[in-house]
């Protein structure tokens, strides 16, 4: 069965017709050909399919497109080219040398995007000291938000970092 959908993808408006089977993954990558979100495990396991869906980040390998009719997703090639030039997230990870293959960055820079959000909205993580206490952004606290973003070639110090300094 098909159906027809709207989604609003880097601030653009897109209508089309999917399976609705489709992951959201795949109607960005084969549909909208959005080829920043990666297609790693295809299981919600490892995070390169990372974007952010109505502000939230969220693993688009794991939701139906059908689903999600309306939402507005960002992606890292979203995130790269806003108004005043690349978001701050993005320029930390540049800066700080936060990759090496690449493969990964997409969804580690959407997460990372979410992670400094949730922390300012003030939700606690499994980090955090006290979930009445006030959030900090320390590595253990970066860490742990990111785990859910595997990175192969083991850039995790610098991607750390990055966060961290995105973060001030």
């Amino acid at each position: 069965m098909k159906a027809g959908i709207t989604l609003h993808v880097d601030g653009v408006r897109r209508e089309l017709t999917v399976d609705t089977r489709t992951t959201l993954l795949d109607t960005l990558r084969d549909h909208l050909e959005e080829y920043s979100p990666k297609k790693g495990c295809d299981h919600g396991q490892c995070g390169a399919c990372t974007v952010l869906l109505d502000g939230r980040r969220m693993l688009s390998c794991l939701a139906l497109a059908v689903a999600h009719d309306g939402a507005h997703l960002t992606t890292a090639a979203g995130l790269a080219q806003g108004e005043e030039g690349p978001h701050p997230v993005t320029r930390a990870f540049l800066k700080h040398d936060a990759y090496q293959c690449g493969y990964c960055t997409p969804g580690q820079i959407c997460s990372a995007v979410g992670v400094l959000d949730e922390i300012e909205a003030g939700m606690p993580s499994h980090a955090t000291d006290h979930p009445n206490a006030p959030v900090e952004v320390d590595d253990a606290e970066i860490r742990e938000r990111m785990s859910g973003n595997l990175c192969r070639c083991g850039a995790y110090p610098a991607i750390v970092a990055a966060v961290r300094e995105a973060s001030r």
